[in-house]
């Protein structure tokens, strides 16, 4: 550890780039005017973001440094079949778009207020306690990967440059809020290509097209196992980020429903490109301990590791900053309506934070979430938690809301549904981890077989629990409680 620490803590232009890169986002975002720019991303005429710039924000805002290590590190434990396996959650962008855009027509500005519409407020509840979990994990993920590239985990550097890499991103979202978020998620879009470019021109001349395809296997015990979970995954899995979501609601639904498939796509691609990193330390011989990308950027010289450190310090800046910037929408906008001001007319799930909008409408309730966050998401540092796990178990317990988002409207509104279905998914994920998941119900014999067993079987079960809960619910339909709704709101 000794050692790596050294190593680490010799390359001051790493520290200079961190500097510079917190200096130049907080120099070029622009500065919220208002809540409609800090909560909604508008411009000083009020214009939403165009299909452009959404594209470019959701593609960057999923390209973070956890997805990239972990894209890596999948790629050097089973070759290409890796990089397409974590590229499969990436279909859940474009799933997530098509299910929001029949939300959005049918008149709903929000997942909150939709939920407390079509499920009622428990639901709703029960559906925050989850994204902050997420958001909350989305935090402390990104900025290991950062701080790992600085000094081995535990030690002074480390802590470092994860305490210098948090504040630079919060500083400017502090200010400018979404605005700012997708605004720079446009540069960070463009030093993400530059920098993958410079990465792949490195690793590419090392290997011929068959030497890569080579690494590939089909198989459930060689990663495919992984690819299906993935796959089982896409209509419930987006729907915990509120990153992604925020931002179905920011400009008309045609052009993010554009937005979210071109991001979808190009995502999927991103990804298998940054697993060849993986690929490269395969065929290199050079497995071990630690990340894969910190490993190639060793065998690649000291302008691999520059290169492949400013990569995650600009992927994980786009996340963080939305991760922000999204706990201060959660806040502002779902759990106190905005002080009035929400477009369909939600006054939020929490009464008593209503208080703490008046006069700008939740910007400084925001801001004061952000700063919390930004000190309680990097606690799990102390312990070294495991980042594909970030992924992976959150996920399975989401599973029951697969069926709420894709079958909502083919019934009347039934709370017990949504809770059936919810419970089972969360049950099947706590089962999971705790790690006693029967070896009946596994599916393959690969290191995955459990995790594909749990979201297989699990996806039956919340989809039977919620075909219960329609069935229940059928001779007693109830109304969205009238004090969440200061007008009325299209089911």
């Amino acid at each position: 550890m000794w050692h790596a620490s050294l190593y680490f803590m010799g390359q001051p232009f790493q520290w200079l780039a961190l500097i510079a890169y917190g200096a130049l986002v907080f120099v070029v975002a622009p500065r919220a005017d208002n809540h409609r720019a800090f909560l909604w991303a508008r411009s000083r005429t009020n214009q939403a973001p165009s299909t452009g710039v959404l594209t470019a924000s959701v593609l960057v805002t999923w390209i973070f440094a956890k997805s990239i290590t972990n894209a890596a590190n999948l790629g050097e434990k089973f070759g290409l079949v890796g990089g397409l396996a974590y590229a499969s959650w990436y279909l859940s962008i474009p799933v997530a778009g098509l299910l929001l855009y029949r939300i959005r027509k049918a008149g709903h500005e929000g997942v909150i207020p939709f939920l407390t519409a079509r499920f009622g407020p428990l639901a709703a509840f029960l559906f925050s306690a989850a994204i902050l979990i997420r958001l909350f994990n989305e935090v402390w993920s990104n900025t290991e990967v950062v701080a790992s590239y600085f000094g081995a985990a535990g030690s002074a550097s480390f802590f470092i440059a994860a305490g210098v890499f948090t504040a630079a991103v919060l500083l400017y979202t502090l200010r400018g809020g979404l605005r700012a978020s997708i605004f720079t998620d446009q540069l960070q879009l463009v030093l993400a290509v530059i920098l993958l470019v410079w990465v792949l021109a490195l690793i590419l001349p090392s290997h011929t097209p068959a030497q890569l395809a080579s690494t590939a296997h089909f198989r459930l015990d060689s990663g495919l196992d992984l690819l299906l979970v993935g796959v089982l995954q896409v209509t419930s899995y987006p729907f915990h980020d509120p990153v992604l979501t925020d931002r179905a609601f920011v400009n008309p639904p045609r052009q993010m429903l554009m937005a979210f498939t071109l991001a979808g796509l190009l995502g999927g691609a991103f990804i298998v490109l940054y697993s060849l990193i993986g690929v490269h330390v395969r065929l290199a011989l050079a497995t071990g301990a630690g990340d894969a990308p910190v490993r190639a950027a060793r065998l690649l010289g000291s302008g691999a590791l520059l290169a492949i450190s400013v990569l995650m310090m600009n992927s994980a800046g786009a996340c963080v900053d939305s991760t922000f910037t999204a706990v201060a929408r959660f806040l502002a906008v779902d759990l106190a309506g905005e002080g009035g001001a929400h477009p369909s007319g939600f006054r939020g799930l929490f009464a008593p934070l209503r208080r703490f909008t008046e006069g700008d409408h939740g910007v400084r309730l925001g801001r004061l979430g952000m700063i919390a966050f930004a000190l309680l998401g990097n606690l799990p540092l102390l312990w070294h938690a495991d980042i594909l796990k970030a992924t992976t178990v959150s996920g399975t317990m989401v599973l029951g809301l697969a069926p709420p988002f894709v079958l909502w409207k083919s019934h009347k509104p039934a709370p017990a549904a949504f809770h059936l279905s919810f419970l089972t998914g969360l049950a099947v994920g706590v089962w999971g981890l705790v790690g006693h998941w029967p070896a009946l119900l596994l599916i393959g014999s690969g290191k995955y077989a459990p995790l594909l067993g749990q979201n297989a079987w699990g996806l039956v079960a919340c989809s039977a629990a919620y075909g219960l809960g329609v069935v229940l619910e059928s001779a007693r339909v109830r109304a969205p409680t009238p004090e969440f709704f200061s007008t009325g709101e299209a089911a």
